[in-house]
């Protein structure tokens, strides 16, 4: 009973690592944008209780915004392959004899020579699903997503809200229960840190270099944050008097 209940487990952990470069790269944006929205109401001096609207409205409309891309984005790679493997069927089942040509062609520029080549050939045509799937693979370079366009859509909606929230903390906090002067400061800090977590994550996903996926991820934060402010900081001058 335990060892199932661990498979169990286990296969569900499983499903929800597919959907974790979704997750990763969601909250990156999220964290980003919402940052930068932030940082551009600090240097333009608005007060709290603008941020928070401007930050939400970013967070929620842009969180939306990515998460329907993403699910579109999937869907049509989807379409477009069975879109594709329905041609080959079509082909396969129709002109046979090019298609079983165009099969040797490909193994025979994998090195495959003589009887070895007629042996592979025909027991690949001998399975029209398998014939299908080698001209969708070698030929056309097309391989089928087999993760759910609504899941990656909403792995992208859950990460951008869920780590782009962490700007709008501190100063939600400071419009309740206000603190002192420092609300950017610790609001940059808090950032931060969840700028080094998703970019350790980020890393574990790419299977790159922890220390090179984090600083990437804090730069491209910060860069982001330095040119809202100071867009934020110049229009100031333009339209609040």
């Amino acid at each position: 009973m335990n060892e199932k209940i661990l498979h169990q487990e286990s296969a569900k952990f499983g499903k929800l690592q597919e959907y974790m470069r979704e997750f990763v790269y969601g909250g990156i944006d999220g964290a980003v944008t919402t940052f930068a929205v932030v940082a551009g109401g600090f240097g333009a001096n608005l007060d709290t209780g603008i941020i928070l609207i401007l930050g939400f409205a970013n967070l929620l409309a842009d969180g939306f915004s990515m998460s329907v891309g993403a699910y579109l984005s999937a869907k049509t790679d989807k379409e477009n392959f069975k879109k594709h493997e329905k041609i080959e069927y079509w082909e396969v089942e129709n002109i046979p004899e090019k298609e079983e040509e165009e099969i040797r062609e490909i193994y025979a520029s994998k090195g495959f020579k003589g009887d070895l080549l007629e042996k592979v050939v025909q027991q690949i045509c001998s399975d029209k699903d398998l014939w299908v799937a080698e001209m969708m693979k070698d030929e056309l370079e097309m391989m089928e997503e087999t993760k759910s366009p609504f899941k990656i859509g909403l792995a992208t909606l859950v990460s951008f809200v869920l780590v782009g929230f962490i700007p709008l903390l501190v100063y939600l906090i400071d419009f309740f229960r206000p603190i002192d002067n420092n609300i950017f400061l610790f609001t940059s800090i808090l950032t931060g840190f969840a700028f080094m977590l998703v970019g350790w994550m980020k890393s574990w996903v790419n299977h790159t270099s922890t220390f090179r996926s984090i600083t990437e991820t804090v730069g491209l934060g910060l860069l982001a944050a330095l040119v809202a402010y100071y867009v934020g900081d110049i229009l100031e001058g333009f339209f609040i008097q």
